[in-house]
């Protein structure tokens, strides 16, 4: 289970150290959002990129199939097994009642 902002920002001193060169549009954008939501740039620009890290790995987590079941997926994709005699039937009795 990935960790929220508030288990994060509660374990732990902040002993690591993030650099990036930006440009100046950049930096201007960055300080103008963080002013509007009342928070340091530095405490905008980690909790930024913390979300946008979170929601990332996610996402690739939700999507992502062992080897096995992708094996699995793509056979039951390229080979459906038969429908069952219930579900023809079904399908019998359904094209009976539309036909008129």
């Amino acid at each position: 289970m990935l960790r929220t902002d508030k288990d994060i920002a509660r374990k732990g001193t902040r002993d690591e150290r993030l650099e990036a060169r930006v440009t100046k549009e950049q930096k201007a954008l960055f300080v103008r959002a963080a002013e509007l939501q009342g928070r340091s740039l530095t405490n905008f620009l980690v909790a930024s990129a913390q979300e946008a890290a979170i929601k990332t790995v996610r996402t690739h987590g939700a999507m992502r199939l062992s080897e096995r079941e992708r094996q699995a997926f793509v056979s039951a994709l390229l080979n459906p097994p038969s429908p069952a005699r219930a579900l023809e039937n079904a399908g019998k009795r359904y094209r009976e009642r539309t036909r008129g």
